[in-house]
């Protein structure tokens, strides 16, 4: 004789088992989504989470896709030396950023992310700070900088980059700020926008406040010195 549990006991655990398979699904199209579209967006112009989201909640997406030979070397050289001063060099991932940021704040930022680590997290993951997000973007960042030129990665981040509510890409917010196309950013221009990225719902690159002012100060100092820095540009 076999015994067989009462179907109101084993309900419940095939019940878990069915959410578990859903589980196991959504979390493989979850890794194979950036696999399959990584190498599709050397040559097509992607679309990222937060503009998608945009849409889907009704904010709009101003987005004009721009190559990077028609935006400015002044902002391309703001955003590098104010972002990620280590991006022509590493491969991906900046460990000695990352390790110090970890060690002074105590938990992940955007000061630790490099420009490929935030052009993956912005294509394939969500916006909030956490530890299993910002482990998510470290293997996507050495992915993408393997499959993707280090000036295709620069390209996608300027046209993908948040600069307001539904506002993305460097020619949307050129033209949205300072009413002139992205390749005629003066290096204020630029250093203005660049010192928006951290918070660009809140920070009017138009109408800076004096904090503002002066982190766009230091960045364009440090723009003039981008030298080799940006020699993969």
């Amino acid at each position: 004789m076999t015994f067989q549990l009462p179907a109101v006991l084993t309900r419940p655990f095939a019940r878990r088992k069915g959410l578990i398979g859903i589980l196991a699904k959504v979390i493989a199209v979850l890794v194979a989504l950036p696999l399959v579209l990584t190498p599709i967006y050397a040559v097509v112009p992607p679309v990222s989470t937060l503009m998608l989201w945009s849409g889907v909640t009704g904010q709009g997406m101003n987005r004009d896709w721009t190559p990077i030979d028609r935006i400015s070397p002044n902002l391309v050289n703001s955003i590098i030396m104010s972002e990620d001063g280590q991006f022509c060099s590493h491969w991906g991932v900046d460990w000695g950023a990352l390790n110090a940021v970890l060690d002074r704040e105590g938990g992940p930022s955007r000061g630790a992310s490099t420009i490929a680590m935030q052009t993956v997290k912005n294509l394939f993951l969500w916006p909030s700070r956490s530890y299993i997000r910002k482990g998510l973007e470290i293997p996507l960042a050495y992915y993408a900088d393997f499959v993707l030129s280090k000036r295709r990665i620069m390209e996608i981040y300027l046209n993908i980059a948040e600069w307001g509510p539904g506002i993305f890409g460097a020619e949307a917010a050129s033209q949205h700020y300072f009413n002139k196309p992205a390749a005629k950013l003066t290096s204020r221009q630029a250093a203005l926008l660049t010192a928006a990225l951290p918070n660009p719902i809140t920070r009017n690159p138009a109408k800076p406040t004096r904090y503002l002012n002066s982190r766009a100060r230091n960045i364009e100092a440090r723009a003039r010195a981008a030298r080799d820095y940006v020699g993969c540009i």
